[in-house]
């Protein structure tokens, strides 16, 4: 709990030097995000126009990877190693690791709104939820998910989570967080903004799964 209490006046002091000294509003957002979420980090490409800041002509995926040689800022790093390492890659998109503290389901984000108003109203645990430019929606939860997606699916008796349109994410992605732009298309935001109790622990798939895939096959029909 100290930690977390210095962490959060830390971040405050971050804010208010940042409006006094024009410092970029990234930095604090990754303090944010390794001090109080504990997620690691890493700095990411921008695109502008279709071309990918890394230079690469034909790159497979323009301002939606990390940067070739950034280091992973872990969780849990003092405030003032955030800020100095975010301070060496000026102008780099926020992107997080999968498959460390969590794994990620996506589906479409229609698909995603309504599964979230659903899990919300039924009481089920729900962790963060992010939603892409691209009109993705992202769930935050437990790492294992990924791997054990059509496993999962198929005991809820759905065959075919290519037909559903639900794709698990985990080791060795990662994605690019909120507000950083995406791929040149636009910011990536919050539908449900991490919280304490949710997202260095978020839910396990399955709690999710069967009204991901409900949601997904009735908006398919």
């Amino acid at each position: 709990m100290g930690f977390t209490i210095g962490i959060s006046r830390g971040i405050r002091d971050i804010r208010s030097g940042s409006r006094r000294r024009n410092r970029s509003s990234d930095a604090t957002v990754a303090a944010e995000y390794t001090g109080l979420w504990g997620w690691d980090v890493v700095p990411g490409v921008r695109a502008a126009a279709g071309s990918c800041s890394c230079g690469r002509a034909r790159c497979p995926a323009p301002g939606a990877h990390p940067l070739d040689h950034a280091p992973v800022i872990r969780a849990g790093a003092p405030l003032d190693e955030v800020t100095a390492l975010w301070s060496e890659f000026p102008g780099a998109s926020l992107m997080l690791p999968v498959g460390r503290t969590f794994d990620l389901i996506e589906v479409a984000e229609s698909v995603g709104r309504h599964a979230l108003v659903r899990l919300e109203r039924m009481g089920l645990p729900v962790g963060p939820v992010a939603a892409t430019p691209e009109g993705r929606a992202h769930f935050f939860v437990a790492p294992g998910a990924a791997a054990a997606l059509s496993e999962l699916l198929y005991r809820m008796g759905w065959d075919d989570p290519a037909a559903l349109d639900v794709r698990g994410l985990g080791r060795g992605a990662h994605i690019t967080a909120p507000p950083s732009d995406r791929g040149g298309l636009g910011p990536v935001r919050w539908l449900r903004s991490p919280a304490l109790d949710s997202a260095s622990r978020p839910p396990e798939a399955r709690l999710l799964l069967g009204t991901l895939a409900y949601v997904a096959h009735r908006s398919g029909r």
